[in-house]
């Protein structure tokens, strides 16, 4: 095997140079001086006999090369720090802090029991959660921001073993409107009305566009604000069945009479961020959720 002729330092460098928009910004960045930067990829595109760049007025371009450069490279520096990061919790046995990602349709008081019970067994171990919504679950994992997550989807170039099955039901209070008729409703009755929605946390939201059958809407950033105002008699939406529990045996939120999507299933996933470096917080989490799940009602068919 030849050995590479381009080092991370210099990969590292041209990356910065196209994230952060050119020569001085990736020289802040990453702490150096501005010819230095330059060195490091005028020394990589000598290297490779490629242009990574082209200077159009007063701004580096990438090239065409430049772009497959800067793809490979980040992919690169990506899979250095993973395996970075794996051996250092080979090193270090139990991490320091397990920061994990749930989307807010997953139960809530089951998630705090097992981290309850993962406390227990290991009190000082730190928890950095992040309460998550579509695509805001996909981003913390690509940016490595948590160690393990509990999806709706798997992002590309990850793994994830199902989980659980929820089941979302449509509900408004009893006082609104669509309850006053008196008969089964269409999705045209649902036209009429106000559609209550929980905003997409990621960086680039707009995934919760699938779920909107209404041009009259509110969007919230909270599943606790969007029931609330439910309650009030503002809205009406789809709910996880265990979230809305509480505000169904209270009579506050009734099942809407719909003809057609009453109900809707969503799969939950368990992904790890990396499972080679996953250390043995984030494994007992996912050993604690699973059985958790199996032992609840239905537990053993929750995926059929």
């Amino acid at each position: 095997m030849d050995d590479p002729r381009i080092s991370l330092a210099q990969w590292r460098a041209l990356v910065a140079v196209v994230e952060h928009g050119g020569y001085a910004q990736a020289a802040t960045a990453l702490h150096r001086s501005q010819s230095t930067i330059s060195h490091a990829v005028h020394k990589l595109e000598s290297l490779l006999d490629l242009k990574a760049f082209e200077v159009r007025g007063r701004k580096a371009e990438l090239t065409a090369a430049g772009h497959m450069l800067y793809r490979r490279g980040r992919g690169l520096l990506a899979e250095a720090g993973r395996l970075e990061r794996a051996a250092a919790q080979l090193a270090a046995g139990w991490e320091a802090e397990l920061r994990i990602a749930a989307e807010i349709i997953f139960p809530t008081w089951l998630l705090l029991e097992c981290l309850g019970h993962l406390s227990d067994e290991q009190p000082h171990l730190r928890i950095q959660l992040h309460e998550s919504v579509l695509g805001g679950t996909s981003e913390l994992l690509i940016s490595g921001r948590v160690d393990i997550a509990i999806a709706s989807s798997i992002p590309a170039g990850f793994i994830g073993d199902p989980l659980t099955r929820v089941r979302f039901i449509a509900a408004a209070a009893p006082s609104h409107p669509l309850h006053k008729l008196g008969r089964t409703l269409t999705v045209d009755d649902l036209r009429a009305h106000r559609h209550l929605i929980v905003r997409d946390s990621g960086a680039q939201p707009g995934n919760e566009g699938a779920l909107r059958v209404t041009e009259q809407r509110w969007t919230v950033t909270s599943k606790a604000t969007s029931i609330r105002a439910a309650c009030l008699g503002l809205g009406f939406a789809w709910y996880a069945e265990d979230i809305i529990r509480r505000e169904l045996a209270s009579g506050e939120l009734l099942p809407l009479p719909l003809a057609e999507g009453a109900e809707r299933w969503a799969t939950l996933y368990l992904v790890f961020a990396d499972s080679d470096a996953a250390g043995p917080g984030a494994r007992r989490l996912a050993e604690l959720l699973r059985k958790a799940i199996k032992e609840q009602p239905g537990g053993d068919k929750a995926l059929d």
